[in-house]
């Protein structure tokens, strides 16, 4: 959640100043309620899996790296020049 910003409120008495104060604690319980059960759906145990998801979840994980290697190593190829790797091999002077 972003900050919001607010107008900003004057205050005349000591009284307007303590109700701002509830308000503001109010909201910080709200807000604290909601992130903490956010915080605790991200770490609640999972069911297992089943072997063919095992498996499936196996095979797209490989398809991904074999797909970030592929990509890394054509753009290494084609723009490894501004990176300090040069495309071609330098002949040794013997």
């Amino acid at each position: 959640m972003l900050p919001v910003k607010k107008p900003k409120r004057h205050y005349h008495t000591l009284e307007e100043i303590r109700l701002r104060k509830e308000e503001l604690a109010a909201e910080i319980q709200q807000d604290n309620t909601k992130f903490s059960a956010l915080w605790h759906q991200t770490f609640i145990k999972r069911e297992g899996s089943t072997k063919g998801e095992y498996f499936s979840g196996l095979i797209a994980n490989s398809i991904t790296a074999i797909d970030a290697f592929l990509l890394i190593r054509k753009l290494m190829k084609n723009y490894g020049g501004i990176f300090g790797f040069s495309s071609k091999k330098s002949k040794k002077k013997h």
